[in-house]
């Protein structure tokens, strides 16, 4: 079976780049007699060195393969004399022997050496101090290796930068242990991401320090996010506690993302990626370097371009990046300023789309592309549901070096995001030509069998026909607000007067925020001891409303959602776009209310760190203020009280070094957690929850570290219990009409082991790997009350989900990867990854959890990924790189919506019952990227 699956590998591979291959056969001859002429310049070079008083020779190389690193920095030490290195890590400097250089490069530690002559230097990957990829700050909270005790994995720039490609940012951590990651509904930043189990409003992300989830119901929207992996020099993975001195630490784990700051050495890098499905990024940055004042700054725009590759949802996006530092010699202050964002718009797939939906429209057999949302208005691409945002994130870092012994470090960070996303509104329903997109049921029975809807030839929505549907089925106004009558208008509930409620019309449901913060921290290490007091301040106002975004043909809307107006027509619309007015202070339809969120937080820390033994103990104290103002649905009661809410967390751990190779490790710790927003003020109304509680985390951890010369890994194995959780999830019924439902006191446990590792087989050949095994279950049934959109409970049942698995993230996962140096300037990687233990998420409409004796969450098929990677160095400072994503194409869910099991009477892929709705995975995709720095 590996036999044949290698050769299936090498087979595609010639099948779908042989111009690739040819290339690269070109550059390898071309290659010899590129490295013939630069033997014999390097030769010539050397000579002239002999003769020139003051000049020496060297070569930096990297530890682990022995490649030479071109760009590197070497500089002359208490001077501004250096120089960079060569494509084969060559340099030559003004500067004597005997000298002390200083040699760095983006990720490895920095070497402090004395000058010889024709000496070879050796730099190492530095996973401990990232000074010279991230922002330089003591915010930020960095685990050490064989230091900080807890499970960690970084991902290094140089493989963010090869491997990224076009893929989702979440996917680049799929190959590390506890992590699943997917693309959801497959439209451009609609990904997510899991860690043990726990998603992500459950899993802490900061970028350079600064916690990103959103403040109301923990959530990251990744579209937010498109151009971090332009900007992103390194990501640190901490799985359960976390070394983080945020007051209240997450449940599943934390995500450092490192963005890149002010680099030290001048140049810059242009780029230009093609990929599949018209996907086009391109991309300049620029650094100055750092001048003798002490000043360095550093530049980065791109622009990317898509068709997608699920049918209709096509995208754009802009990337800006500027960091400012200020070191200067000798100071005991250090400044940092960066500012950094993506606007972006895209079209979504948000409808669940059957198993024999993919069957049975766009091609023959399993169509993984089709869209039950997207069609065409006026001959060009249109969707009801197009997600537009912009959210630029402001951070300032200033590090006093008090004295020798004392530091403080200090964060002010600021947020102002605008954008949301649009979709239908009006009772289209009721109409056969408008009623487009099903309910409850997927488009097979909706379309097919029941003829809902208005379709082109190919099965995607005609909405040229839904216009004209509205204005032949709509009278002229003839009611009592001046200035529309004899206007075409229509409304979601008002008909009088000649008001057409059976139409269809965009609007766009806005989520914009204020979002300020500052974090400091005072550190003081005294011999052995390490001790630190800090404080956490944030700000967040959110704001959430609807307005119009096209009338599809009509003149005006009657909106009644304001209950404190008689209504009003609205013909204003506001553009789906990221950089144009999102009318927050325009007028409304539907709702319109505000989310304000305070948070106070106080941490400490104690840490020991002895020659082998490293303890540390973290405590925190948080006070959450909630209040919700209403400016349509609460008469008599628009604004809230303030509801204070205090929680906190006490952790600790131990790392003991056995020998040099050898360590141990365990942290424990108990969170009391605030509930979220929705928790404090369920039903959207303005009333705090009298029975608001705390949720409760427990957590325990046991590791292994091994650190040899060509072998090293980490094995850990947790225990994670999770109590008092409360979820509310929105309903909507077939006439339109919203709710909610609340779970309350649910518990789960989430065991497991994890494994991470590499063997170096040779200075050409690397193996990794990593290996995660999950054991996630709800511990009791559970309370279900459901409510209408008036807040009105309209029933209750119970959910017996007791030892069911969690569902939506994959319990066992496994990748094995190769890197293989090929020649001198060509190398190639590739990974498999295996993808077991996968269940549907449950939902509250499911039948099959209000029966005790229920067969629980559907498991969903295995499958298993083969990608490739080739990069080619050619010339002084051109690279390029070509990534192929699920190289052999195959087919597979990567998650469920739904839990319909399989019967005897059953149509069945691969034992699942057709009727489910899932997202199958992207097949076969690809990018290519050139690149020139500088």
């Amino acid at each position: 079976m590996v036999i044949r699956n290698i050769l299936r590998i090498f087979v595609s591979i010639k099948k779908i780049c042989p111009q690739l291959c040819g290339y690269i056969g070109y550059i390898i001859n071309e290659q010899k007699q590129i490295n013939i002429m630069k033997q014999i310049l390097l030769g010539l070079m050397l000579f002239i060195t002999t003769l020139s008083f003051g000049q020496t020779t060297g070569k930096v190389v990297e530890s682990e393969t022995n490649e030479p690193l071109p760009g590197a920095t070497i500089m002359v030490k208490g001077t501004s004399i250096g120089v960079v290195s060569d494509m084969d890590g060559n340099f030559i400097i003004n500067a004597e022997e005997g000298s002390e250089v200083v040699i760095s490069y983006l990720g490895y530690e920095t070497l402090i050496v004395t000058l010889k002559n024709g000496t070879t230097y050796t730099i190492v990957p530095d996973l401990n101090s990232l000074d010279e990829v991230v922002v330089t700050s003591g915010v930020i909270d960095i685990a050490k290796v064989r230091e900080t005790p807890v499970a960690v994995s970084t991902i290094s720039p140089a493989e963010i930068t090869l491997k990224a490609g076009n893929q989702e940012f979440p996917e680049i951590m799929n190959k590390t242990p506890g992590v699943y990651a997917t693309k959801q509904g497959g439209g451009y930043g609609d990904s997510r991401i899991s860690l043990r189990g726990f998603d992500q409003t459950n899993t802490s992300f900061l970028i350079n320090g600064q916690p990103v989830n959103d403040m109301e119901n923990g959530r990251v929207y990744w579209s937010n996010w498109q151009g971090l992996s332009d900007v992103a020099s390194g990501i640190q993975i901490q799985r359960g506690l976390g070394a983080s001195r945020l007051a209240v630490p997450s449940v599943g784990g934390t995500v450092s993302i490192f963005t890149k700051a002010a680099q030290k050495s001048e140049g810059g890098k242009v780029q230009q990626m093609v990929g599949n499905d018209g996907y086009i990024k391109t991309g300049v940055s620029y650094n100055t370097g750092k001048n003798e004042k002490g000043w360095a700054s550093s530049f980065l725009l791109s622009r990317w371009q898509g068709d997608g590759y699920i049918n209709n949802t096509s995208g754009e996006g802009y990337t800006y990046f500027a960091a400012v530092g200020y070191a200067p010699e000798g100071s005991d202050h250090e400044l940092n300023f960066t500012f950094l964002g993506s606007g972006q718009w895209h079209h979504q797939r948000d409808v669940w789309v059957s198993i024999r939906d993919y069957q049975n429209f766009g091609s023959e057999g399993i169509d993984r592309r089709w869209n039950s949302n997207g069609g065409t208005l006026n001959g060009e691409e249109f969707s009801m549901r197009r997600n537009f945002y912009n959210k630029p994130l402001a951070t300032f870092n200033w590090d006093w070096e008090i004295s020798d012994n004392l530091k403080l470090a200090t964060s002010l960070y600021g947020s102002a995001g605008r954008g949301g996303g649009t979709g239908p509104r009006g009772n289209n329903f009721r109409n056969g030509v408008t009623d487009i997109l099903p309910f409850r049921k997927d488009l097979t029975e909706h379309y097919l069998e029941n003829g809902r809807g208005t379709r082109n030839a190919d099965g995607s929505i005609n909405f040229d026909a839904i216009v004209a549907n509205n204005q032949s089925t709509t009278e002229g106004y003839t009611g009592d607000i001046s200035g529309y009558q004899g206007m075409l208008i229509g409304s979601n509930g008002f008909r009088d007067s000649n008001v057409n409620r059976e139409v269809l019309v965009r609007r766009a449901s806005m989520n914009s925020h204020d979002w300020v913060g500052g974090i400091s921290n005072l550190e003081g290490q005294f011999g052995k001891w390490k001790t630190s007091i800090g404080v956490d301040l944030r700000s967040y106002t959110g704001y959430h409303y609807r307005v119009l975004n096209n009338l599809m043909g009509l003149d005006g809307y009657y909106s009644t959602g304001n209950r404190n107006s008689a209504g009003q027509i609205i013909e204003t619309t506001v553009d789906a776009s990221p950089f144009r007015n999102t009318g927050l202070n325009g007028p409304k339809i539907d709702y319109y209310n505000v989310g304000k969120v305070g948070w106070q937080g106080l941490n400490t820390m104690v840490e020991y760190g002895g020659d082998n033994l490293t303890a540390v103990v973290q405590a925190g104290l948080s006070n959450q203020a909630f209040q919700r103002i209403d400016y349509f649905d609460q008469v008599g009661n628009p604004e809230s009280e303030t509801q204070n809410q205090g929680g906190g967390y006490i952790k600790g751990g131990a790392n003991y070094n056995i020998d040099e190779k050898s360590n141990v490790f365990f942290n424990t710790g108990y969170i009391s957690r605030q509930p979220q927003f929705g928790a404090v003020f369920p039903n959207y109304g303005n009333d705090i929850n009298p029975d608001l509680q705390n949720e409760e985390i427990t957590s325990f951890e046991l590791g292994y570290g091994f650190g040899g010369d060509n072998l090293s890994f980490n094995v850990n194995v947790y225990s994670t219990t999770w109590g008092n959780r409360f979820v509310q999830r929105n309903l909507s019924n077939q006439q339109g009409v919203d709710g909610s439902a609340q779970f309350k006191n649910i518990d789960v446990v989430h065991n497991g082991i994890e494994f991470e590792g590499k063997y170096r087989l040779s200075d050409a050949t690397k193996i990794k790997g990593m290996l995660s095994i999950g054991d996630w279950r709800y511990t009791k049934d559970f309370d279900a009350e459901l409510f209408d959109d008036n807040q009105q409970s309209i029933g209750t049942g119970t959910l017996y989900l007791k030892d069911a698995k969690v569902g939506d993230a994959a319990q066992f996962t496994m990748n094995v990867g190769v890197d293989q140096k090929i020649t001198k300037h060509i190398s190639m990687d590739l990974d498999y990854r295996f993808v077991d233990g996968l269940y549907a998420d449950y939902s509250i409409t499911d039948s099959e959890f209000t029966n005790p004796d229920n067969a629980g969450a559907l498991k969903l098929p295995s499958y298993g990924l083969f990608d490739l990677g080739i990069t080619g160095r050619m010339g002084k400072g051109w690279t390029i790189r070509a990534n192929i994503n699920n190289l052999l194409d195959n087919t597979y869910i990567a998650e469920s919506n739904s839990n319909i099991h399989a019967t005897e009477t059953s149509e069945t892929w691969n034992g699942i019952d057709t009727r489910n709705s899932v997202w199958f995975g992207f097949g076969r995709t690809w990018n290519a990227t050139l690149s020139y720095s500088f």
